[in-house]
């Protein structure tokens, strides 16, 4: 194994997960608040979904949006963080390619999923604030299930071919990959072959779904605030602002993180490796534990 990255070989059966490139004597020690974040996700949006579930009052549009944007951290942290720890205290390092390119396709789908199930909540809120009588009858249960259902299509549909054209890349160089989890750029860097279709690719989903999700976020925030800021009181503009205030903190720790990691995997040459793997864990690992603040 300690050979393999010197080894010729055409399209490997396994992969290897080196980790945090360059700090592997501190694997043990880094572990330590991941494990922690991954216990505070999993615990905080188990609750959420229980408690959404036992309580009537919270039968509504941004409650069932919660709960699939807790789904949505449970499965993203479920697939990558069980297999990081047990690399950083077992030194388990080998994962299947199938099973490598089956955790790309889940990272990337519910990435972009997040980032719509936002959307939905900030078009909730929207309509909660700016309209609030006609709350009720625009979002009906029928509305928020269509919404999730579009929400999972897109994602599904627009990250499909990221596995498709990762497993058409020939590997003859390394089955190393410098990372922690099986990131599409990181896969398709070990291929000997131009995989350029491959990183535009990836690009255009980054931009198709931040370029179009933030701006509808955005918008929709700057009438919330305007709306918010003309209610008659002090305790009435407190009281709005907190819940959208949770929700914005959820935003910005997860798009700012995966649009810098993004960016600076195809263009930051300079910026050190373990940065980029530690950037790149980050945009993972941070927004499932804020998920659960947003039930206030």
């Amino acid at each position: 194994m300690s050979d393999s990255n010197t080894t010729n070989f055409t399209n490997p059966s396994t992969f290897i997960l080196l980790g945090i490139p360059g700090l592997e004597a501190a694997h043990v020690w880094i572990s330590i608040p991941f494990c922690t974040m991954y216990i505070i996700a999993v615990l905080g949006n188990f609750t959420i979904l229980f408690i959404v579930k036992t309580e009537p009052s919270l039968h509504g549009p941004m409650y069932y949006f919660l709960c699939m944007l807790a789904v949505t951290d449970l499965v993203l942290s479920t697939a990558t963080v069980p297999k990081m720890l047990s690399n950083f205290w077992f030194n388990s390092r080998e994962i299947d390619f199938s099973a490598c390119l089956t955790q790309m396709y889940l990272i990337h789908c519910f990435s972009a999923m997040e980032s719509g199930i936002f959307v939905a909540l900030a078009l909730d809120r929207y309509v909660a604030i700016c309209h609030p009588l006609r709350h009720s009858t625009t979002l009906t249960n029928s509305v928020v299930a269509k919404i999730g259902l579009a929400v999972l299509l897109r994602s599904g549909i627009l990250t499909l071919p990221y596995p498709f054209l990762a497993r058409q890349w020939p590997y003859c160089r390394t089955n190393i990959i410098p990372h922690t989890y099986c990131d599409h750029i990181a896969v398709v860097k070990l291929a000997c072959a131009d995989t350029c279709i491959s990183s535009y690719y990836g690009l255009f989903v980054v931009f198709s779904v931040i370029g179009l999700d933030v701006p509808f976020i955005t918008v929709s925030y700057i009438q919330i605030l305007r709306a918010i800021f003309s209610l008659p009181t002090k305790d009435a503009r407190l009281k709005t602002f907190g819940t959208c205030g949770s929700h914005l903190c959820c935003i910005l720790s997860f798009y700012l993180p995966e649009f810098f990691s993004s960016l600076v995997q195809r263009f930051g040459h300079k910026v050190p490796l373990h940065v980029l793997v530690l950037i790149a864990n980050v945009y993972l690992l941070v927004p499932p534990c804020f998920t659960p603040s947003s039930m206030g």
